[in-house]
């Protein structure tokens, strides 16, 4: 016989058979979320929900794989499922099937057509039902640095087996160089496990990046604010700048004002190709004292000569 079965896909994440992709996404994650082994641990019923809205969600994130199930149910999801022959076998029997499959062949050769290579449901001459296991996303966060410069992560999951249940696994997962926010990670294999046979599922780690203290990322170029004081930016001076990779002493020339970048070129993201990396841009923040007294004002009095002539002459022309 073949495997009973699944529960409803769409029951399992409580969302209509019309729920479009954000919002199955979104159900998913709520219960992925309340359900993961990390938060409920030696809670038998919580992992099997966990294993059970893993497999709708890969079911149901696949638009190929929910159409067919849609359409003829559960057996559309063996590899080797025909389904052009499948609705003609759905013709024949509304037509008045009486025990004989189209063209005088038996039910036996009716299931085995609805195959492209031969394979069938198990009880018929083609074998047991051979599918594929679902796929699995979890989310994996990283630090900054991690995700720039790469490394390797441990991700703790749930992998449903062929016999309906499931195990708690730990993957390695390597993180390339320069991973971005909202990326994703492949690992082939590390879904949920076959039926009769088949392939197992793959795992997709959706990476969440943890914001930095002091960058910011734009595509491969990193940014950095870096202060200096209002004599630095008058004379000039040279100060050291933080780095993914170490402190660096950057040149300030004489007379930079604030909002200007100083280009540290191949000081940012690495590319996850091998190619060039992106540059680190540090943008001057010149910081004036807030508590001066009144002979240190009367001193800036006495610079005042020093003044930029109609600093503001422009706002008159627009």
């Amino acid at each position: 016989m073949a495997d009973a079965p699944r529960k409803d896909p769409y029951a399992v994440l409580g969302v209509s058979r019309d729920a479009d992709s954000d919002a199955i996404r979104r159900a998913y994650h709520k219960l992925a979320r309340e359900l993961h082994p990390d938060v409920n641990p030696d809670d038998k019923v919580a992992e099997e929900r966990f294993k059970r809205v893993s497999e709708a969600y890969a079911l149901l994130s696949d638009q190929e794989k929910r159409s067919a199930f849609d359409e003829f149910g559960e057996i559309a999801l063996d590899p080797n499922f025909d389904a052009e022959r499948a609705r003609q076998a759905n013709r024949a029997f509304g037509g008045g099937y009486s025990g004989g499959a189209p063209g005088g062949g038996g039910i036996e050769d009716l299931f085995s057509n609805l195959f492209s290579r031969g394979g069938g449901p198990a009880g018929f001459r083609g074998g047991p039902l051979r599918r594929a296991g679902p796929d699995l996303e979890a989310t994996l966060t990283l630090d900054f640095s991690e995700a720039a410069l790469g490394g390797e992560q441990r991700l703790t999951i749930n992998r449903p087996t062929a016999d309906g249940g499931g195990r708690t696994e730990t993957v390695a997962v390597r993180i390339p160089a320069g991973v971005a926010d909202g990326g994703q990670i492949r690992l082939r294999g590390k879904g949920g496990e076959g039926h009769g046979g088949g392939p197992p599922g793959d795992l997709f780690a959706r990476i969440r990046v943890r914001p930095h203290a002091l960058f910011r990322r734009e595509k491969r170029d990193l940014y950095i604010d870096v202060p200096i004081t209002v004599k630095e930016a008058i004379l000039g001076s040279k100060v050291d700048v933080p780095t993914l990779t170490g402190r660096i002493t950057v040149s300030v020339p004489p007379g930079t004002d604030s909002g200007t970048r100083l280009r540290l070129r191949g000081k940012g993201v690495p590319s996850p190709s091998g190619g060039q990396a992106g540059d680190l841009f540090a943008v001057v923040q010149i910081k004036v004292p807030g508590d001066l007294d009144g002979a240190a004002k009367s001193r800036l009095d006495e610079s005042s000569e020093f003044d930029i002539p109609d600093l503001r002459k422009s706002f008159e022309q627009r």
